[in-house]
């Protein structure tokens, strides 16, 4: 049997690596593709070094985020490699790209991480979120809450809950990136004294939401540790942005590097969804510069604080952030990854 993976940023190579083993593991080929969405070596190539992921199958090396430009190359791949079904994963353009390439194809897609809801339909993500779902034979929700959000959307496909793959990778990469990144004793940081933050999505690279964010980074007291984007470091640039002396500007890290310098902060600011979820499994605070979020779970419980992009409200949560007593499990169990495999044998094998 065979599949075609569509990965094409950071969190979908995280994703993919513990799915991408236990695929392996059931006699699965696996033909993985790289649409190049995100072309910095920091971003992309490390992965497969860092990971010991093989390489891609195919590199399309499109250095675009559109969806139009992606979809011809990736269908064309699909029916070179002529699977029986074709993996994406979670909300990016690419996840869009592949799936509607293989509805083009006449190829069954399975979503990984389908169900989520913002409830946000000005972001770019929850608008493929619904197609994607919609488009889909199989999908792989991670919880209860997103089984049932696609229930009430009637979806035409197969709902599984399987928990999240992200909870696999964390789990078994936390621990491998501890002990085998020096950053912390680089930067003279000392664990559970300093804050990461991440800015990314395009919204918070407008001239007005980045210059409250930077007032609110500026606001902190203590460490900010903060790997910049390429999107985010022209947009600073642009804008003429200064962040001070306490804020430390790094260049985008490696995987391993970067979860050891998340699994060890006080706190975590980003704008990031995977994040949020890594840090509630870390048993680091979040706050989220965003109005709303797809992991709301984490807000319930206490763990993640929505402040958007306001700079005052950014530094009270910073200040007040703290993990519930006895956090609940969310989000699975962290075997995710073979109970998709399995699903995917035993219902796409022809």
């Amino acid at each position: 049997m065979r599949v075609l993976s569509v990965v094409g940023n950071r969190p979908q190579f995280v994703k993919s690596a513990p799915l991408s083993v236990a695929l392996r593991g059931r006699g699965i080929e696996e033909v993985l593709l790289h649409t190049g969405q995100h072309y910095d070596p920091e971003l992309s190539a490390v992965f497969f070094e860092e990971l010991g992921l093989p390489e891609p199958d195919v590199r399309l090396d499109l250095h675009t985020a559109d969806v139009a430009a992606m979809t011809p190359s990736i269908g064309e791949a699909i029916r070179t490699a002529g699977p029986e079904a074709v993996l994406v994963y979670g909300d990016t353009n690419s996840t869009l790209a592949g799936t509607r390439a293989a509805v083009e194809a006449g190829v069954p897609v399975a979503h990984v991480e389908a169900g989520l809801r913002s409830g946000d339909l000005e972001m770019p993500e929850e608008r493929n979120r619904i197609e994607v779902d919609r488009l889909s034979a199989l999908l792989f929700a991670p919880d209860e809450r997103s089984h049932e959000t696609l229930v009430a959307e009637d979806v035409d496909g197969r709902i599984e809950i399987v928990g999240d793959v992200m909870a696999d990778a964390t789990m078994q990469f936390a621990p491998i990136a501890r002990r085998r990144s020096g950053l912390l004793s680089e930067l003279e940081l000392t664990p559970g004294r300093y804050v990461v933050a991440t800015v990314h999505r395009e919204a918070n690279t407008r001239p007005d939401r980045l210059a409250r964010i930077v007032a609110g980074l500026n606001g902190l007291t203590g460490p900010v540790v903060f790997p910049v984007h390429p999107r985010t470091t022209a947009a600073l640039e642009r804008d003429g942005l200064i962040l001070h002396e306490h804020v430390l500007l790094l260049p985008p890290l490696g995987y391993l590097d970067f979860a050891a310098l998340a699994a060890q902060a006080r706190t975590i600011v980003t704008d990031s969804g995977g994040l949020q979820k890594e840090a509630y499994w870390y048993g680091v605070p979040c706050v989220t510069l965003r109005p709303s979020t797809e992991w709301v779970d984490t807000v319930s419980v206490g763990a993640n604080r929505l402040v958007d992009d306001d700079p005052v409200a950014l530094a009270e949560a910073v200040t007040q952030a703290r993990m519930p007593n006895d956090p609940p499990q969310l989000y699975g169990d962290g075997k995710a990854a073979p109970k998709i495999a399995d699903l995917v044998s035993t219902l796409f094998r022809s």
